[in-house]
């Protein structure tokens, strides 16, 4: 349809998708994977608002005056769900009162993992706490970024500084203890099949509540799914040439990735992301690491590099980032497949 060949029409287009936009729902969502997704919907439509950056820890962040505005005229929120953000929760029902929510988690179909007791030879020990992992009760958190940056200068100066920065952090992490490890893992958007089936879902809510740019969303949806379902495949097929990356990962948040392309991990630094992991943690796993040959342990850029260069120190390993959530990457449309085939060179890397 060429402009040049339908002038009149394309004007017509452009007012009508204007005239639209003063009404457009005012959609907010929690990280940025979550954004990314509802932004591609939205394209040429509007835009959502992002709470939690990619640098930001999901799990403990405080509301800004401006993002409890943004609640508190939301028209929609679309999150991940409580056991991401508990705090959200809260901040939801004394702020987005009048919003419709959308928790991805619980969209039916999604697929679920619940959290594990261990990851590949690795068992937890009560995360060297006294920890009473009661598996009835629902996990009350899921950060991806539980220590500041402040922290994040790095250490030369061997074994005992190291220990000492794992102390340091554990005792900074102490208010903590209290969260169970436990129930559903919310690293749902890890698995490319989730990130389809909620383009959809995100869809269908915004065509119900603007009817004026519905075939617009659901033309964006049809088109994003498509791209995803591109992006699962090639995903797949750059792991299914006999690919078996021999990885650690800094805490276990990517069984979604790992089942949905079958991985297999040797182990984690630490399984829960709430906590940091005691100086006997991180020397019972760079023994491992010692015994294992070369491998690669991925830091992320939410935690303290200080705590893989503990773990690796004197072993034959390799380090590399991983980041779950674009902390490096722009937010937008495109976010969500550059996330995804950054992590999967990340991993690919060990092979």
């Amino acid at each position: 349809m060429s402009i040049q060949i339908f002038p009149f029409c394309a004007v017509v287009l452009s007012v009508s998708v204007g005239a639209a936009w003063a009404d457009t729902p005012r959609i907010v969502t929690d990280i940025p994977p979550v954004h990314s997704l509802t932004a591609r919907v939205m394209e040429g439509v509007g835009t959502p608002d992002l709470l939690v950056d990619g640098a930001t820890s999901p799990h403990d962040f405080a509301l800004r005056p401006s993002q409890a505005a943004a609640l508190a005229e939301a028209d929609l929120v679309i999150w991940v769900g409580e056991a991401l953000t508990p705090a959200l929760a809260g901040s939801m029902s004394a702020l987005a009162e009048r919003a419709e929510l959308v928790e991805l988690m619980a969209v039916e179909g999604a697929v679920t993992h619940a959290y594990r007791e261990s990851v590949g030879g690795d068992h937890d020990h009560d995360h060297d706490h006294d920890h009473d992992h009661d598996h009835d009760h629902a996990a009350d958190h899921g950060d991806d970024t539980a220590h500041d940056h402040d922290s994040h200068a790095h250490d030369d100066h061997g074994h005992d500084a190291h220990e000492t920065a794992a102390h340091e952090t554990a005792a900074h992490d102490d208010h903590h203890h209290d969260h169970d490890h436990s129930g559903m893992d919310p690293h749902g958007w890890l698995d490319p099949a989730n990130a389809i089936l909620w383009t959809g879902v995100i869809a269908d809510r915004l065509a119900d509540m603007d009817p004026a740019n519905a075939a617009v969303y659901q033309a964006n949806a049809r088109a994003a799914e498509a791209e995803l379902t591109q992006l699962q495949a090639e995903i797949a097929e750059r792991f299914g040439a006999g690919v078996q990356p021999q990885f650690v990962v800094f805490h276990d948040a990517y069984q979604y990735f790992e089942t949905a392309f079958g991985l297999a991990p040797i182990g984690a630094i630490s399984l829960s992301e709430a906590e940091a992991p005691s100086a006997a943690r991180v020397a019972e796993i760079r023994d491992r690491i010692g015994g294992l040959g070369a491998i690669c342990v991925f830091a992320e850029p939410q935690f303290d590099p200080r705590i893989v260069a503990a773990v690796t120190e004197d072993t034959p390993a390799r380090t590399a980032v991983i980041d779950p959530l674009g902390a490096q990457l722009e937010p937008g449309p495109e976010l969500y497949p550059a996330l995804m085939r950054a992590m999967t060179e990340s991993f690919a890397s060990c092979g």
